[in-house]
């Protein structure tokens, strides 16, 4: 397949943004034409949101004592000096946090409701004309490939993300530039997570589907954005997350030219 055809660009970058944060609220619409099973998947996003919001509470908790561990040399400087680069470093820790935690927050969801996902996705792709291309791939085989690419992703976003702490520290930069780009790598991970499922049915593979996916990066991270800034809402996951794979379900049809309106 070759990736550089698949989703030839027929608008502006900013345009092809725009339409990948529309898939999101595409997912949002068949949300509400489906509530029953949509609801099922909201099921494991709220173990997992209990579970994640317990972990940024102890954060939150321990942010003040993070920051004094990681600032010694502003010990001995003025109050002043020594509160505002205290500040600074909490701010840095929190915005990590806040990446980690909404990109593993996605593996442990999907890992946890893969069932309830995979049927989500199965329907919108019926709605729109099936799978082309599906192969059976057994449950279990699936969930240790869908783990394992999930380490792997939660793991590069670790190492991105240490630069990005680090970048945080900069006064104004890092209270202003570094979280656009926090969320943009934020997004673009989410959708690479998000789009795992339509892909697995096909038989690809974590590779893969970043190959596709780069071929209109714009729309990619559009979905992602938007997906992550609203995981960053109070429960915004919890309620987001099955029409996120829904909407993921979309972008993977749309990356691999496949119709994504109904006939």
């Amino acid at each position: 397949m070759d990736a550089s055809r698949i989703a030839s660009p027929v608008t502006g970058v900013v345009g092809r943004f725009l339409a990948g944060a529309g898939l999101l609220l595409r997912g949002l619409g068949l949300y509400v034409r489906s509530p029953g099973l949509m609801l099922l998947g909201v099921v494991p996003a709220l173990i997992s949101g209990v579970l994640f919001l317990a972990a940024l509470a102890t954060l939150v908790y321990f942010v003040d004592d993070l920051a004094a561990l990681v600032t010694p040399f502003a010990d001995d400087w003025s109050s002043t000096g020594r509160s505002l680069v205290r500040v600074i470093a909490g701010l840095a820790f929190l915005g990590l946090g806040g990446l980690l935690g909404v990109l593993t927050f996605t593996a442990v969801t999907l890992v946890i409701g893969d069932p309830f996902y995979e049927k989500i996705s199965e329907q919108v792709e019926q709605r729109y004309g099936g799978t082309p291309g599906a192969v059976d791939v057994p449950f279990w085989s699936s969930l240790r490939r869908s783990l394992a690419d999930s380490v792997r992703l939660v793991a590069l976003t670790a190492l991105v993300g240490i630069p990005l702490f680090v970048a945080g520290f900069i006064p104004v930069v890092g209270q202003t530039v570094v979280p656009v780009i926090g969320a943009a790598v934020g997004g673009w991970f989410l959708a690479v997570e998000l789009v795992g499922a339509p892909f697995y049915r096909r038989g690809m593979r974590l590779p893969q589907r970043r190959t596709i996916l780069k071929a209109d990066r714009p729309t990619a991270l559009g979905f992602g954005v938007a997906v992550f800034l609203c995981f960053l809402i109070p429960l915004g996951a919890v309620l987001i997350m099955p029409a996120a794979v829904a909407g993921a379900t979309l972008l993977a049809r749309r990356s691999m030219g496949q119709p994504i309106e109904e006939s």
